[in-house]
């Protein structure tokens, strides 16, 4: 009789395990009559899984030269100036602003000068007198220090990077005690100029790159809005700018370190368009795919790897709260944008007098608080985004979508590239609540094509693909 019993248990318990397991294959029922698949994926349509571009062995000998030495070198002197306050003194060798420009001039111009024979590598150092304004109480002369290296290709196609290499303490008008800005932002000056010497001794590439240090950035953003109305003015086509403002630590004030993520953030509707322009944007859903984040998830994709050894956070806004930086400048004049900042700040090593509190606690931006391998990681970062731009071909122009009648396709056009450097296209789809592109489809050199996906079920970009294998960022289509 116990035999039998087990025997019996035994026959139920298989039995609903058996009759589990068939439940489990069965697709889950939601309200009313529609059933999924616990793994589907919707909405599907043509085309493969997107891979992320991996970095070329040209890249990968450029990134693993970023030498951490070197840059805590560049920060080591900046901080050795004592003040490099934006009111503080021009002309004293050894302390004060003056003396930061004329030492970063410099380093890049020994850069330059070392450049390959037949390369077009540059320094300049514009400036100009900015008058009275706002923490700004007499006229005071603006530099910055730009290198550039011109690309081979003909057209007048641009990328920048910065840092500013002002500093402040906590009042901002106080330009003569020590402000040593090792954080903000010795650290994004040494990133701009660890790839300036790196890059100076390659053979250039198809677009022009431009690294630099602007100054005035605490006092209002000066520097760099000099620099942008400067490229405006010429008609430079700049399709993408990065600041590097604060990416000296990943330690935050609880201690807490995250030491392989670097934030950018991507400013959503462009601050360029009027209201005519946002409600054509927000009327197709394309508040999420301005130009800064498109070269956002570009940047995303092409440094996010083991050779940076870093993952790229992108967070979907202007900058942090209360805060404002360079790239601000650049997008107000249309070009895409964007900024890197450490992922976990300490607040007490910003914007701070130099001092002990009473419970013995270190405030200041001081050189000990820098991580300079975190710093190298960083430039790694900039260094793929930059030159895998530069090699690529140029963003797609005039990118638009048929919307003339209803149609289960969607249907692109756009301008073809003039330089005879593209070997084709490719549409890119997400679902429209995904973060970053996750669908190709090769489409050929053409100047349209067409995809059996719904327009209103997915979100497309356009991007070109070099004869090099580069590719571009991709353009978001408006209706035709």
């Amino acid at each position: 009789m116990g035999s039998f019993r087990l025997i019996t248990i035994f026959l139920s318990f298989f039995t609903i395990l058996v009759h589990g397991a068939s439940r489990l294959s069965q697709p889950l029922a939601r309200s009313g009559e529609a059933v999924c698949f616990p793994n589907d994926a919707w909405p599907t349509g043509p085309g493969s899984t997107l891979i992320p571009q991996a970095p070329s062995a040209e890249l990968r000998e450029i990134l693993n030269q970023v030498d951490p030495k070197r840059v805590e070198a560049i920060i080591t002197k900046l901080v050795s100036l004592g003040t490099r306050h934006t009111l503080s003194n021009q002309t004293d060798p050894k302390r004060g602003i003056g003396a930061a420009r004329d030492w970063i001039a410099s380093q890049m111009r020994s850069f330059a000068a070392a450049a390959p024979k037949g390369t077009n590598v540059t320094v300049t150092v514009p400036s100009y007198i900015q008058p009275v304004a706002n923490r700004i109480p007499f006229p005071v002369n603006i530099s910055n220090v730009i290198l550039t290296i011109q690309g081979t290709e003909k057209s007048n196609r641009v990328y920048i990077i910065t840092g500013h290499y002002d500093s402040r303490v906590t009042d901002i008008m106080n330009f003569t005690d020590d402000a040593p800005g090792a954080d903000d932002d010795g650290s994004g000056v040494a990133v701009a100029m660890e790839l300036a010497r790196i890059m100076s001794t390659r053979a250039p590439p198809k677009a022009t790159i431009m690294l630099g240090a602007v100054a005035g950035e605490e006092q209002g953003l000066f520097g760099a809005n000099f620099f942008a109305q400067t490229m405006f003015e010429a008609g430079a086509d700049v399709q993408g700018m990065f600041t590097n403002d604060i990416v000296g630590s990943s330690k935050a004030d609880d201690g807490f370190v995250d030491a392989n993520s670097i934030r950018l953030f991507a400013q959503g509707i462009p601050s360029t368009e009027n209201a005519t322009q946002i409600a054509a944007r927000t009327s197709i859903g394309g508040e999420n795919d301005s130009p800064a984040r498109q070269l956002a998830r570009f940047t995303h994709e092409v440094a996010s790897n083991s050779v940076t050894d870093m993952k790229v956070r992108v967070v979907y806004r202007l900058d942090r709260f209360l805060r404002g930086g360079d790239h601000e400048p650049f997008l107000d004049r249309g070009y895409a944008a964007a900024r890197f900042t450490e992922p976990n700040e300490d607040f007490a090593h910003q914007h701070q007098d130099v001092r002990v509190d009473s419970t013995g606690k270190q405030f200041g931006d001081l050189i000990e608080f820098c991580d300079f391998n975190f710093i190298t990681r960083v430039a790694k970062v900039n260094g793929a985004a930059i030159w895998s731009l530069a090699q690529a071909p140029g963003t797609p122009k005039n990118v638009t979508i048929d919307t003339s009648q209803l149609s289960n396709d969607s249907q692109f056009f756009w301008d073809l590239d003039t330089t005879g450097e593209v070997a084709g296209y490719e549409v890119l789809w997400r679902e429209t609540d995904q973060p970053f592109w996750s669908n190709v489809i090769p489409v050929g050199l053409v100047n349209t094509a067409t995809v059996n996906l719904s327009k209103d079920n997915a979100v497309f970009g356009i991007r070109a693909v070099g004869k090099n294998g580069y590719r571009s960022p991709a353009t978001f289509p408006f209706p035709k």
